[in-house]
């Protein structure tokens, strides 16, 4: 078997509960035929580590390193490992392993994040019961299926976001089958909504963004929106009811919102969810009856799907909007990123050398 580089790998922990994290060093599990090791260069921080620390979905298994938005390069491979080599620069998303056998139900119709066996890249274990810890940290062992090369007109720094931002707004759309001519509307313009505003512009559609911040406006026209709503506006608002082909809503919106949002509809109209409200959505049947509209849900993407992602970003120059701080800083950051100051996403540095 071959060894990895870096026997005890130096990251920033949660220790309990909270936005704080601290230096914790932990042994890796050992590298398998199939993994690779990667020394990290840039991480993103994602609303899921926010969650995450704060045990806002559930319990976390402290300690915990956060971060799922990984790019580095390849400083060891498995013996098996035949696509990637030594340097090869490379990102990883919230998913470090799944079976993608032909018989799973969930990787056979790419969506290997629900795969039974699946592990994430953090707060998750591995079937031999090794923790998964994720890109606050110096290295990272994945599997290599779940790494992906990095294409070389996308700046690294840029990567990293769309490994789980990226991913997680064009993944409905490509399930989806948006296409020219669509009324796609984005509710929420932040870490996801910008993005989601680009890919939909880049495969045609006509994209109306919605935000409560009439200042965004002319970011938005700027990004690829055809047309900005400014929900706090009555007239606005109504200009657009019964319009939309599709709704991605990309901000933890209030659940008695989603009867507003569907109103915005076109008949047989779509919605889909891309951020986990609290508690319950409040509604009246009546509401989906009377325009035949569904409401679905979307969880990041699969192997060929983050491939895809990646493709389509290269193609189309879909970039990120970010602020850089130093994996030092990561406390500031995660607070700068609570108090949603954070325009839009926000990439940790991580020392590079040689």
């Amino acid at each position: 078997m071959v060894q990895g580089k870096i026997s005890e790998i130096h990251g920033w922990a949660a220790m309990g509960s909270g936005l704080k994290v601290e230096p914790w060093s932990y042994t890796p599990r050992p590298l398998g035929d199939n993994d690779i090791e990667i020394k990290i260069e840039y991480s993103g921080i994602c609303g899921s580590d926010l969650h995450t620390l704060k045990e806002e979905w559930g319990p976390t298994m402290f300690p915990a390193i956060v971060g799922h938005e990984i790019v580095g390069k390849v400083i060891t491979k498995g013996s098996k490992v035949t696509e990637f080599k030594e340097g090869d620069l490379v990102g990883v998303g919230a998913q470090v392993y799944g079976c993608l056998q032909g018989d799973c139900n969930a990787c056979s119709h790419d969506l290997d994040p629900h795969c039974p066996k699946s592990v994430f890249t953090y707060n998750s274990k591995y079937a031999d019961g090794h923790q998964a810890q994720g890109g606050y940290a110096e290295a990272v062992r994945v599997n290599a299926n779940y790494a992906f090369k990095i294409p070389d007109n996308i700046d690294p720094v840029h990567a990293a976001p769309l490994m789980c931002a990226g991913v997680t707004v064009f993944a409905p759309m490509l399930r989806k089958g948006v296409k020219r001519g669509d009324r796609v509307g984005i509710v929420g313009i932040g870490g996801l909504g910008h993005l989601a505003i680009q890919y939909a512009h880049a495969l045609g559609a006509e994209v109306v963004a919605f935000s409560h911040s009439p200042n965004k406006r002319q970011q938005c026209l700027e990004l690829g929106a055809s047309k900005f709503v400014d929900t706090s506006d009555k007239d606005e608002v109504d200009a657009v009811r019964h319009t939309l082909d599709y709704l991605f809503i990309t901000s933890n919106s209030k659940s008695s919102q989603y009867s507003e949002f569907l109103s915005w509809m076109a008949f047989e109209g779509t919605v889909v969810l891309l951020a986990i409200p609290e508690g319950h959505m409040t509604f009246a049947p009546y509401d989906i009856i009377s325009t035949e509209v569904s409401i679905t849900g979307s969880m990041i993407g699969g192997v060929n799907v983050l491939k895809k992602t990646l493709e389509f970003a290269s193609q189309n120059n879909i970039r990120p909007i970010i602020e850089k701080y130093p994996i030092g800083q990561v406390n500031e950051a995660l607070q700068h990123m609570d108090k949603g100051q954070a325009r839009y996403r926000i990439v940790l540095t991580h020392e590079i050398s040689g």
